[in-house]
């Protein structure tokens, strides 16, 4: 079944207007980097209801890998609570004692606490490079690997952008 182009060219404006009117929203230090020319190809990109589906997957594994890590932070911590009032109980006739071995153990607690999140930033850093590959390698305008935060925030802003145009209503 072939698309009549009329009805292409009518969504390929509706969308060109659309990423225009997100990107203007954007402070301006985002909007230049944000060219005429990527958002139209961003655009001619979304013609594609392949696209879309790629974000939304993309999306639904980051909620659920985010969801993953918050409970291990979570265990983690109930975990040193527990080491916590083990070792509260093994020095309970001995204040001095107690006070000393608990100092100690809440410098190390806040050492591995310390350590176990910069792990999860690891992990988190690393979902976001498998993104911006998937997404590069579907061809998908203005996402590649970077580890530069500016760029990154333009390309946490496009897949926004992409988000809230899967819910729009396109034009017939």
């Amino acid at each position: 079944m072939d698309i009549d182009p009329q009805v292409l060219q009518k969504k390929l404006y509706f969308l060109v207007e659309q990423l225009q009117n997100m990107a203007s929203e954007l402070p301006p230090k985002y909007q230049m980097r944000l060219s005429y020319e990527l958002l139209s190809s961003l655009a001619n990109c979304l013609l594609n209801e392949t696209v879309l589906e790629i974000v939304k997957g993309l999306l639904e594994i980051q909620h659920v890998t985010e969801q993953h890590l918050f409970q291990q932070r979570l265990q983690f911590i109930n975990s040193k609570k527990i080491e916590e009032q083990d070792l509260l109980k093994e020095h309970e006739n001995n204040s001095d004692k107690k006070i000393e071995a608990l100092q100690k153990f809440m410098i190390q607690q806040k050492e591995e606490l310390k350590e176990f999140d910069m792990k999860l930033v690891l992990e988190l850093d690393k979902k976001v490079a498998d993104q911006q590959n998937i997404l590069e390698q579907a061809g998908v305008p203005g996402f590649y690997y970077t580890t530069n935060p500016i760029e990154i925030k333009v390309q946490m802003h496009l897949l926004d952008f992409l988000l809230r145009l899967s819910q729009m209503q396109m034009p017939e």
